[in-house]
């Protein structure tokens, strides 16, 4: 037995992206192996029963998945070099929220400026997808079978509500959301001040993985938002390095609610930019539980839980009507962030919802799923219970 991890993943991967941030920044020593080895695909995808990345195989040999529970597995290993979660309660609930921002918030313009520029990206695309196809396919199989992978990235990418109609808004609302990190970034290192914590895990999957490091959103980030490139570049090394006015905050987070003005201008993005979409798939998920009743055996997940996918809601964006899918595991991500608003004393909570609701945030505390959906055997098939 070595103390070597293996993750097995894929450069282009937002999910694998925050999980090798975590890993990098903390010393974890790993090995990386992409998802189209024989090792992945003969021995890892029998044993999970299905393909899906980021996937982990410890130094025991357990296989964990699923960017959330590896990092907070390899947290509760003792691999953090600072507090993965913050100890205030405000600041706790926040890290939650960028986590599910990140992962689920900037879905549409991390597949947008992937997939919709191809004169740019096409070529850098095709390339970094052979993580994912299998060795050695001679180069008329690789070409179909990055067809058929990317064209299904695509499909995806309508699916996230990224149709032509809404392109321009998109592009405008992703250039203010870079412009407000930038500022946020110009003084602090980290998003909740001197060390990164589960807040900017969240973020940086898309963040590197698309936004990043595609060829078109990279030029944009270097050429209007060069503090977040500087960010991810921080988020992708083990050493930390700050500068200017950055190296003032030393490794400390910020004090309770007392938030700085650049974060409270991020806060207030979210919940212009998110929270239609997030309020709208909460009431789309209540009314599809109402018409799925309870089962006996909960361990029983039919075919209709086991899909990755509810259907579709529609909302209003930027004074433009969209749909976008309906995907459970971002209701598994708010439910982390309620959990942890739920474990604070009354006090805290009562300030935790003067912030959010300050932010126009506060929904996000209150608005909930009729039951909670959870994940069965740490895969990502759902089904439900009362709770």
């Amino acid at each position: 037995m070595t103390d070597t991890y293996t993750l097995y993943g894929m450069a282009a991967s937002l999910y694998t992206a925050r999980v090798r941030s975590y890993m990098r920044i903390n010393a974890v020593p790993f090995t990386e192996v992409k998802a189209g080895s024989e090792e992945f695909l003969g021995q890892i995808v029998p044993a999970i029963g299905r393909w899906m990345i980021p996937v982990i195989k410890t130094p025991d040999g357990a296989i964990i998945q699923d960017g959330a529970d590896i990092i907070d597995h390899l947290d509760s290993q003792g691999f953090s070099k600072h507090p993965l979660y913050p100890d205030q309660p405000a600041l706790l609930v926040i890290a939650h929220l960028f986590e599910l921002f990140g992962a689920q918030g900037l879905l549409r313009p991390a597949m947008h400026y992937r997939w919709n520029f191809d004169d740019v990206n096409l070529p850098f695309i095709r390339d970094t997808f052979r993580d994912v196809l299998p060795t050695g396919l001679p180069p008329e199989a690789e070409e179909k079978a990055f067809l058929q992978a990317s064209g299904r990235m695509r499909a995806a990418t309508l699916a996230l509500g990224a149709k032509e109609d809404v392109h321009a808004q998109i592009e405008h609302s992703y250039a203010r959301f870079l412009a407000l990190m930038n500022t946020h970034l110009d003084r602090y290192p980290f998003l909740l001040g001197g060390h990164p914590t589960l807040a900017d895990y969240g973020l940086i999957g898309a963040m590197y993985a698309h936004l990043g490091r595609d060829p078109a959103p990279l030029q944009l980030m270097q050429t209007t938002a060069p503090r977040v490139f500087r960010w991810v570049e921080r988020m992708n090394m083990a050493e930390t390095f700050v500068d200017g006015a950055q190296a003032e905050s030393g490794h400390e987070l910020f004090e309770g609610t007392a938030l700085p003005d650049s974060l409270v201008a991020l806060l207030g993005f979210i919940a212009e930019d998110y929270l239609p979409e997030i309020n709208a798939h909460i009431e789309f998920a209540n009314a599809w539980l109402d018409n799925h009743p309870i089962q006996a055996d909960i361990n029983a997940a039919n075919q209709e839980t086991a899909r990755p996918a509810m259907g579709f809601a529609s909302f209003t964006w930027r004074e433009t009507q969209i749909d976008s899918v309906v995907i459970p595991y971002r209701f598994y991500l708010l439910h982390r962030l309620q959990d942890a608003f739920d474990r604070q004393s009354a006090n805290d909570q009562a300030a935790i919802r003067e912030t959010f609701a300050a932010a126009g945030l506060e929904p996000l505390l209150t608005k909930r799923t009729k039951r909670r959906l959870v994940r069965k055997d740490s895969q990502e098939i759902w089904g439900y219970m009362v709770g």
